[in-house]
């Protein structure tokens, strides 16, 4: 079994994010970029099932400027075979995003796609789901467990009243959620076997995509200042701010 494991390049989570000064987005310059961590734990999931016999082959895939190579060598390090880099400055949005990767997932034939659930740059959360409808696939998404026994892959999926077990009949596409794994450390050995293992790179065009963007995006602001706190002196005035400051008693 072939599976392909997709990652995005985005902010690290522990940078504090800025809006640019006309307001026309987030000023990512000289900022710290890293794979989305959900999608770290996509390549753990992937690595894992075929260091247990499931899969024969992982391959690791972006869609992004030259420096999402960079990105792609953190996935072959955790335990990629390869990596496969759509190249483009073009600004993607999930849509077109799904679109590169049907385009992918023809061209290499994995059975089993699995994503992070959502990129913590745009919080989308609907590449996957439209990867599904595009390629007319079974889903499980907010996936916490994966299973394969055969061509049938059981997932325990996240959902507001507990877990949902469900079956999935190969290929598939999951999305994986925090519970699911916890991402092996990257070794330097391992980065260094990395930087030998090969990453083919295509552009939309050779896929026959066009990633033209379908919304536009109006201005971004940043939240507005949290208001400091107060000190009270004892319950009876807390009481009486909460019921006639705040309002919420």
């Amino acid at each position: 079994m072939k599976v392909m494991a997709a990652v995005k390049r985005v902010v690290d989570y522990n940078v504090k994010v800025r809006v640019k000064a006309d307001q026309t987005g987030v000023d990512i310059a000289n900022v710290k970029m890293s794979m989305n961590p959900f999608d770290e734990i996509a390549v753990e999931a992937a690595t894992r099932l075929k260091e247990a016999g499931h899969a024969s082959e992982v391959i690791a895939i972006t869609c992004g400027p030259v420096q999402s190579i960079e990105t792609l060598r953190t996935a072959l390090a955790i335990g990629a075979d390869r990596g496969l880099h759509i190249q483009t400055d073009a600004e993607l949005q999930p849509l077109a995003v799904a679109k590169l990767l049907r385009a992918a997932v023809k061209r290499e034939q994995p059975q089993l796609v699995i994503l992070g659930k959502q990129a913590i740059d745009d919080d989308a959360g609907q590449t996957g789901q439209l990867l599904a409808a595009l390629l007319d696939w079974p889903q499980a998404t907010f996936a916490s467990a994966i299973q394969i026994q055969g061509d049938v892959a059981t997932v325990t999926r996240e959902v507001d009243g507990g877990l949902e077990v469900i079956e999935l009949d190969l290929p598939a596409i999951v999305t994986t959620d925090l519970r699911l794994n916890k991402p092996r450390h990257v070794t330097l050995p391992s980065i260094m076997k990395a930087k030998k293992k090969p990453i083919d790179t295509v552009t939309p065009d050779d896929l026959g995509v066009d990633p033209a963007t379908r919304l536009k995006m109006l201005r971004f602001v940043e939240p507005a200042a949290r208001k400091a706190g107060v000190r009270v002196a004892d319950v009876a005035a807390l009481v009486d701010k909460l019921k006639n400051e705040a309002k919420v008693i």
